[in-house]
């Protein structure tokens, strides 16, 4: 895993080294109004949008702790972390693809530590470990952004399975994240392999590869491309869509038939901080009943139990239609998985 994202991590930085350094000079930290400032550094992978609600949180309920955040996509944070190891720069990683923070766990990169109030959490939503080593936030399901008004343009019929996706009438119109630097993206494609076999997925990726455009660094780009116009078909999944649908876009929100991949946000404080008790602060409140409400106004299923998703436009049966995914074995095979889909398909 570690040969695999040094291999990768100088494209990975050299891609957002700008925007990294923009959130670092423009509003990324917490203001405090104690005397006594607590000073961490959270990596991150949440979307923009969603972090500027949870500093807003975490702002109320400590003003003492000041977090210089760096923001990125999966790919790019866990390189980051990984590279950092023997001289750690971050205190928590928050909000980063569980079969990421999995990865550090098995190069011991994770500082065990059991939050308060830790059982309030969904059992599946944190580490089982004596002492846990991660605990979750929410979780996110692929969706397929489709932006009606151009497929209507070319009398193309809306693809409601995975395998439609395949069919070379839409060939050139779909775009994807790229699974070796967003979350989103390898979640697909573990997903596709529980739902078609391994052997097969390879088959059937090497068909929809076919009919891709663009592989992209971002989970949520695809839908906003298809928002956009700049492509018609977006594998993402289902936030983006709905909020960009909500604001008038002309797009569908499909949930392919076969089952969706799915993945977990989740967060951890990083072994070798030198600011442990704040980061210990900080973990607690990311698994307190407050913060998991503010996840509940952007995602379908969220770790506290007695919080639910206030998005009205997820459909009550989605977590039915979820695959049942082993974030392990996911997490073991993604270097050897990332290794082959790069050699396949990166252009």
């Amino acid at each position: 895993m570690i040969q695999y994202f040094k291999q990768h991590q100088k494209k990975f930085f050299s891609l957002t080294m700008s925007l990294t350094a923009a959130c670092l000079s423009v509003a990324c930290t917490t203001s405090s109004s104690s005397n006594e400032v607590e000073q961490i550094t959270v990596y991150t992978a949440v979307e923009a949008d969603q972090l500027k609600r949870y500093q807003w949180e975490l702002r109320k309920a400590h003003p003492e702790l000041k977090v210089k955040w760096v923001r990125d996509s999966t790919g790019v944070i866990t390189a980051k972390l990984l590279a950092e190891q023997k001289n750690p720069q971050a205190d928590v990683v928050m909000g980063l693809a569980l079969t990421s923070l999995l990865v550090m766990e098995k190069n011991d990169l994770l500082q065990p530590y059991r939050p308060k109030n830790v059982e309030q959490l969904k059992t599946d939503f944190y580490s089982q470990k004596e002492i846990p080593t991660w605990t979750g936030m929410t979780a996110w399901e692929s969706a397929v952004c489709v932006n009606t008004v151009e497929l209507a343009k070319k009398k193309l019929p809306i693809p409601y399975t995975w395998q439609d996706l395949t069919k070379p009438i839409y060939k050139g119109l779909i775009v994807m994240p790229n699974p070796a630097s967003s979350g989103t993206g390898y979640l697909d494609v573990t997903a596709w392999m529980q739902i078609f076999g391994e052997k097969q997925a390879w088959h059937y990726m090497q068909a929809l590869d076919k009919n891709i455009s663009q592989y992209v660094h971002s989970g949520s780009k695809p839908c906003k491309m298809a928002a956009q116009g700049e492509a018609v078909i977006g594998i993402s999944f289902g936030y983006p869509g709905f909020k960009l649908k909500s604001r008038g876009a002309p797009l569908a929100i499909i949930y392919p038939t076969e089952g969706l991949g799915w993945e977990m946000e989740a967060s951890a404080i990083v072994k070798g901080t030198k600011n442990r008790s704040s980061a210990e602060k900080f973990i607690d409140w990311t698994v307190s009943q407050a913060a998991n409400e503010a996840y509940a106004q952007n995602f379908s299923m969220v770790a506290h139990q007695n919080v639910q998703s206030q998005n009205q436009d997820f459909p009550k049966n989605l977590a039915q239609q979820l695959v049942k995914n082993d974030f392990y074995w996911a997490a073991e095979q993604r270097e050897s998985i990332l290794k082959q889909w790069s050699a396949q398909f990166e252009k």
